[in-house]
C-alpha cells in the first residue's frame, strides 16, 4: 500500500475485513427487499429523453481524463449526446469546455480529436477562436461589418477538473461546484492518482441500452456465469463490500486469494492483492482496478434509442509499457477487458434487450443482492423529480 496515507490505508483494511467477512460467511451486502422496475423505465422513449435532457444533458459527466490534456493548447473533442464539445487547456492551466461550434455560421470549430494548438481557425470562414474561447481574429473582418466580438467567443459549458478527471455539463455554462457533486467520493477517488497513469488505448464500442448497460456495470451475481474465462477467474461471483456517496458508489469485490487472509496476520496484509475496487460515478463513469499495474476506465453514454449506447473504453496502465514484458502485460490486459465486455456482458445485453420488447416480462427484478444497481435507479428516479440538492457531505 505504498504511496497511499494512513487514512487510505486504513480504508482499505477496512474494506478487506468487511469483504473477508462475507466470503467467511458466504455472504454479501443486502438491501432491504427486492426492486420492481417496470419494463418501461427500458422501452418508453418519452420517458428515456425525458431522463437524458434531465440527467446526461443536466448534471456534470466526466467527458475526459486529465492525462489526455497534460499541457497548455492540449485539446480533446468528443462528440457527447448531440452535443459538440471542445475541452482545451488554457495557458493558465485551466482546462475550459465549450460547444464546438462557430459563432458564425455554426460549422465545427475543431474537428480533430485531440491535439495541441495555438488557437482554432473555423474551417468555413476563418473566424479564430484562442485557448480560452475568445475570438481572436475574422477574417476580412473590416469588411464583415461591426459586431461585438467580445460576445463572440465560443460558448461556455460548465466545466471543473478533480482528482484526474474532467466534468463538464453539456447544457449550462455556470460553474460546477465538483467539491459537492462528488462528495466523499472525491476523497476515494483522489486515491487513484489517475492523472499519473499512461493512456495506453482507447476505443469506442457500441453496446445495449444505456440501464442494460449500467447494470451490468453495477452488480457482482453475474461473473461467475458470465465472466469465468475473463474477470471471473480473479473475483468471488455475488460477493460485494458496497460503500454510496449520494449517487455514486464504490463497489469492492473479493479476489479469489481473499481467504488466504484467514490465516494471516494482518499486519501483513496487502489488501489490493486481495480485492478488487470499481469506481462509478453517476450517471456514466465506471473506473475498475482490476490488476495492479493496469486500469479499465469506461465512459458510458446513451444512444438515439432506448436501446443503444456507445462505451469510451480506455485502458490505463501504472507506466508506460517499454519492455516486452509491459507490452504484453498491457496487451494481456487490453485483450481480457475488451472480451470481458464484447463478447460477454454487450452481447448478454444485446439479448436483454430482444428479450425486453418481445413482452414477456411486464417488470424487470433487482435482487437484495444487487444493492449496487439498485441504488442507481434510485437516484435516477431522484433526480427525475427535479429534486436539486448536489451536496452529499462525506
Amino acid at each position: 500500500m505504498t504511496n497511499l496515507n494512513a487514512e487510505a490505508e486504513e480504508d482499505l483494511m477496512q474494506l478487506t475485513r468487511r469483504a473477508l467477512e462475507h466470503q467467511q460467511q458466504q455472504t454479501t451486502d443486502l438491501t432491504d427487499s427486492v426492486l420492481h422496475m417496470p419494463i418501461e423505465a427500458y422501452t418508453d422513449e418519452a420517458r428515456y429523453s425525458a431522463e437524458k435532457d434531465r440527467i446526461f444533458k443536466t448534471l456534470p459527466l466526466a467527458l475526459a481524463l486529465s492525462l489526455e490534456l497534460p499541457e497548455p493548447g492540449d485539446y480533446k473533442t468528443i462528440f457527447a449526446l448531440d452535443t459538440p464539445v471542445l475541452m482545451v487547456r488554457g495557458d493558465d492551466g485551466v482546462v475550459r469546455a465549450f460547444l464546438n461550434v462557430c459563432r458564425h455560421r455554426g460549422a465545427r470549430v475543431c474537428e480533430s480529436d485531440s491535439g495541441n494548438a495555438r488557437n482554432f481557425p473555423c474551417p468555413y470562414h476563418a473566424w479564430t477562436y484562442g485557448r480560452q474561447g475568445e475570438l481572436v481574429t475574422r477574417y476580412a473582418g473590416q469588411l464583415f461589418g461591426d459586431v461585438d466580438e467580445e460576445n463572440l467567443g465560443l460558448t461556455s459549458l460548465g466545466c471543473a477538473e478533480a482528482s484526474g478527471i474532467i466534468w463538464v455539463t453539456l447544457n449550462a455554462s455556470e460553474s460546477i461546484d465538483i467539491d459537492g457533486w462528488l462528495g466523499g467520493m472525491k476523497t476515494r477517488l483522489d486515491t487513484l492518482k489517475l492523472d499519473e497513469w499512461h493512456l495506453y488505448a482507447k476505443r469506442e464500442l457500441p453496446g445495449p441500452g444505456w440501464k442494460v448497460t449500467l447494470d451490468g456495470y453495477l452488480e457482482i451475481y453475474h461473473h461467475n456465469v458470465v465472466h469465468g474465462a475473463t474477470v471471473g477467474q480473479h473475483t468471488i461471483g455475488n460477493l460485494l463490500v458496497l460503500d454510496t456517496y449520494g449517487p455514486h458508489q464504490r463497489l469492492t469485490l473479493g479476489r479469489k486469494s481473499l481467504g488466504s487472509l484467514k490465516e494471516t496476520p494482518e499486519e501483513e496484509w496487502q489488501p489490493l492483492e486481495h480485492i478488487r475496487l470499481v469506481h462509478n460515478c453517476f450517471p456514466n463513469l465506471s473506473i475498475s482496478g482490476i490488476l495492479g499495474d493496469h486500469c479499465l476506465v469506461s465512459q458510458i453514454f446513451p444512444g438515439e434509442k432506448p436501446d443503444t449506447t456507445v462505451t469510451v473504453q480506455m485502458v490505463l496502465c501504472a507506466h508506460k509499457p517499454e519492455t516486452k514484458e509491459d507490452i504484453a502485460a498491457a496487451e494481456n490486459f487490453s485483450a481480457m477487458v475488451l472480451q470481458a465486455i464484447v463478447d460477454e456482458d454487450y452481447r448478454l445485453g444485446m439479448l436483454i434487450q430482444q428479450g425486453i420488447k418481445s413482452g414477456a416480462n411486464s417488470e424487470l427484478l433487482f435482487g437484495k443482492n444487487e444493492p449496487a444497481a439498485q441504488n442507481y435507479h434510485h437516484w435516477v428516479a431522484h433526480f427525475m423529480e427535479q429534486k436539486a440538492d448536489m451536496n452529499w457531505g462525506a
